[in-house]
């Protein structure tokens, strides 16, 4: 399995027969080089969507229709773009579980807000969530844009995750101190990559107190475009 990442909250995931696209936000990503798109989206499958904010959404709709690919995510967003953009899509909701080849995506849920960018305002764009991403002997948890919530308790019982993909930059969502306090009261992830940070000033620039807090879990600061192979 090899985990990269593409800046910000955007990750490239190849996991058994799958490349799949987390919030792969490129265009104007600061952290991304654009000269390394084509790399980034190489062989993708399928594109995953945790909600629908700009620094998550901006450039799905450009990408999936350059590759020809599903997007996946809640039923309402999906449905919407499938109707209006002529785009193929798998539209579920939380706690629900679909097969992407030999890889199972379970959607669980996320404590944020979802939106569009519209031309009077926000659009509706369905709710916020998480994923639960299954395959090669692993489950990782995309926590997406969220708190911390008693709900990570089940998340554990209920899926076992050994890989925590976190946002963790603050502000916005958790910060390292709440993202830390999750894993240890929650979870027992063997492996921690930190993410939503770095990117704008307001959000933590360094995974220090994290590393520093989860002493026994192999915290990994990523490098952008470096892939990560469990």
């Amino acid at each position: 399995m090899k985990i990269t990442w593409l800046g910000h909250s955007g990750f490239r995931i190849e996991i058994e027969d799958q490349v799949l696209l987390i919030d792969p936000w490129l265009i104007n990503n600061p952290m991304f080089d654009q000269t390394r798109r084509a790399e980034a989206l190489a062989d993708v499958t399928h594109v995953l969507l945790s909600h629908g904010h700009f620094d998550h959404a901006e450039d799905v709709l450009a990408i999936a229709r350059e590759l020809s690919v599903s997007i996946v995510g809640i039923f309402d967003l999906m449905n919407f773009w499938s109707e209006t953009e002529g785009l193929e899509t798998v539209g579920f909701n939380k706690g629900g579980t679909v097969k992407l080849g030999n890889v199972s995506v379970t959607m669980v849920n996320a404590v944020h807000s979802s939106s569009l960018n519209g031309d009077a305002g926000p659009i509706y764009a369905g709710a916020e969530a998480g994923y639960m991403i299954a395959g090669e002997g692993h489950t990782i948890y995309i926590s997406g844009d969220t708190d911390v919530m008693s709900d990570m308790a089940l998340f554990q019982e209920l899926h076992s995750p050994d890989i925590g993909i976190l946002s963790c930059g603050g502000h916005f969502t958790m910060d390292m101190k709440r993202a830390a306090f999750a894993a240890q009261r929650f979870f027992q992830f063997k492996t921690v990559i930190p993410c939503h940070y770095k990117t704008f000033p307001i959000l933590e620039q360094s995974a220090k107190a994290l590393i520093d807090a989860l002493p026994d879990v192999d915290v990994i600061e990523p490098q952008v475009m470096i892939p990560i192979e469990l």
